[in-house]
């Protein structure tokens, strides 16, 4: 890709930046848009048409960047560790600069409006969307937000929050225009009210995600332990618990509902979400994987070319992504068996994609979820928008189809998988 094909490539944060559920190819997006009307939210549905070609639209990048949630504290602490920093991208490295004092200010406000009422704060038993990035985990976490009797992070919530319960209302409209209509890998639709996976508010709260590679593109060392978590310090480990659980009390406050949430990076972490939150439940749901890692390896390209502070680094970039796809399946299959019967449900996606009403039904009933009839009509309309559209079909790739056939051969055998041909 030219260089100036790179700085039109549009930011991929929104909603979800390394897995769309499903291609563009694949389904109809579904935009769910909440307003807030006190501690009720209005919900209501769009149909939003996909573009035909699975090729990302590029577009201007508007203004966003994933690190303008950043605090002062959490800039130095990657710079202290090596972060990656470049001339080159100074159009984001810039305002990430302007954006620290005020996250820093905004912070220490709403820790003085809101801290007692948060150390106050019960989360309610959440509910936790697994997976591997582009498993389909954001189609599913979509279809579990369409019941109003949850609640879930939104994109401005996970960029900002350190201080959302004070900001959102009035900033989230005046900043609308910062983000993209449409994100880069499939031109879905996106906006500040939209679900999006907390990975980015564990980010941008204590720079220990996987997310960080953003900052240290070919250095896996430098955020491997962030994935369990296992290889971590304590300090950092309790650092981390002490993050999510307070980004989880902040949207409770907010909307005081079960949470649904996602990140693929949680799969790995099913021991420590577990000590946090006895009483959780979680949806897993796996995909063939040749179509898991050809596009995980193409959406990492775009997060790099859309987010990265220092020069782009894709060297031995396939490899990487082979590593952290065989530590997800291993790790959540060696962790899933301290789960207690009715808190997981496991799906296919290829049966999902197939008969998303029954499988959903399925959900409500394996996990003891309250009444399906409740959000059954809501699926079913986004059913109905999808019925004449038509997968995008690809050459197959030899060099992965081998990968796949040999070193993944495991995860074939595992979930039932036939070799690729």
């Amino acid at each position: 890709m030219s260089a100036s094909a790179t700085s039109r490539v549009r930011l991929s944060v929104a909603r979800d930046p390394l897995e769309s559920g499903c291609r563009s190819g694949d389904f109809q997006e579904l935009a769910i848009h909440k307003q807030d009307t006190g501690n009720e939210q209005a919900m209501q549905t769009t149909a939003i048409q996909p573009v035909a070609s699975s090729r990302p639209v590029r577009h201007s990048q508007r203004g966003l960047v994933i690190w303008h949630g950043m605090r002062i504290r959490d800039f130095r602490k990657l710079v202290k560790v090596g972060a990656e920093l470049h001339w080159t991208q100074l159009h984001r490295i810039l305002p990430t600069l302007a954006m620290l004092p005020y996250n820093s200010l905004m912070e220490k406000i709403e820790n003085w409006r809101y801290g007692k009422q948060l150390a106050a704060t019960e989360i309610k038993p959440p509910i936790f969307v697994l997976g591997h990035w582009r498993s389909g985990t954001t189609l599913l976490h979509n279809l579990m937000t369409l019941d109003d009797r949850f609640t879930y992070p939104n994109l401005y919530q996970c960029i900002f929050a350190h201080h959302f319960l004070t900001t959102e209302k009035v900033m989230s409209g005046l900043t609308s225009w910062l983000v993209p209509k449409t994100r880069p890998m499939d031109n879905m639709a996106t906006g500040w009210k939209l679900p999006q996976e907390d990975e980015i508010a564990l980010l941008l709260t204590t720079t220990y995600s996987p997310y960080r590679n953003l900052a240290f593109q070919g250095h896996r060392e430098r955020y491997a332990d962030y994935f369990d978590f296992r290889g971590a310090s304590p300090a950092e480990r309790e650092e981390w618990k002490q993050a999510i659980t307070k980004f989880m009390k902040k949207i409770t406050l907010r909307h005081n509902k079960p949470i649904v949430t996602k990140s693929p990076g949680h799969t790995y972490r099913i021991e420590i979400l577990r000590e946090l939150f006895p009483e959780a439940k979680f949806v897993y749901i796996h995909r063939h994987p040749y179509e898991v890692i050809r596009s995980t390896v193409h959406l990492r390209e775009v997060m790099f070319q859309t987010n990265a502070l220092g020069r782009i680094n894709l060297e031995n970039h396939d490899e990487l992504v082979y590593q952290a796809y065989e530590q997800c399946i291993q790790t959540y299959e060696a962790d899933k068996v301290h789960i207690p019967p009715g808190h997981l449900h496991e799906i296919r996606f290829d049966v999902f994609e197939q008969d998303l009403v029954n499988q959903m039904r399925d959900v409500y009933a394996a996990l003891n979820l309250p009444d399906f009839a409740h959000v059954q009509p809501k699926i079913e309309q986004y059913v109905a928008g999808q019925k004449e559209y038509k997968k995008n079909q690809f050459p197959t790739d030899p060099v992965l189809a081998d990968v796949v056939n040999t070193r993944m051969k495991f995860a074939l055998d595992l979930y039932g998988y036939d070799p690729v041909t």
